[in-house]
């Protein structure tokens, strides 16, 4: 119960700092005109008074700048973030809610790829490092549920395959 509890701060403090990050892009860009359009700023001399036409005009320059900049970091950033490692635990913990059983499986899916979604070892892809080019093409999250139900039905739980897995040397 106090490791659930743990889990779930942790995921609500990543959350937060994803959205603040989002903001903080947002803000940086746009609101705190940390993008300055140097033509428009660099002949004014220090009292000059601003006319109404030409705020208007630097504005829409910023907002321009800014969503320009957002729309080119905004994918990357939103899927590296989606796809860290402590995002995949946090899945994989949801879809395993016994301590024992998401440990047995942290182990398995450190031992096979560190976590990597795009590890693969011969013809041997993914997160749990799956025989198949179908599994290659799944995303991160969707690898977690298949290795997550290839063990139940063949093992019966994450810690027999963990089990077999140190027995064998292979899952």
């Amino acid at each position: 119960m106090n490791y659930n509890k743990t889990l779930s701060n942790r995921y609500k403090v990543v959350m937060k700092a994803l959205a603040l990050r989002k903001r903080e892009g947002l803000a940086q860009g746009v609101y705190a005109e940390a993008i300055q359009p140097t033509q428009d700023l660099k002949f004014l001399q220090q009292n000059e008074v601003l006319s109404k036409n030409k705020k208007i005009k630097i504005k829409k320059r910023l907002v321009f700048i800014g969503l320009a900049l957002i729309a080119l970091q905004g994918t990357n950033t939103a899927l590296a973030a989606n796809y860290s490692i402590d995002h995949l635990k946090l899945y994989a913990h949801s879809r395993l809610l016994d301590y024992k059983e998401f440990q047995c499986f942290n182990k398995i899916i450190t031992k096979e790829s560190r976590w990597s979604y795009t590890a693969q070892n011969g013809s041997h892809y993914g997160l749990g490092q799956m025989r198949s080019k179908h599994y290659r093409d799944l995303d991160p999250f969707r690898q977690i549920d298949a290795t997550i139900r290839y063990n139940q039905t063949r093992y019966l739980s994450q810690c027999q395959a963990w089990a077999f897995h140190l027995k064998h040397g292979y899952y």
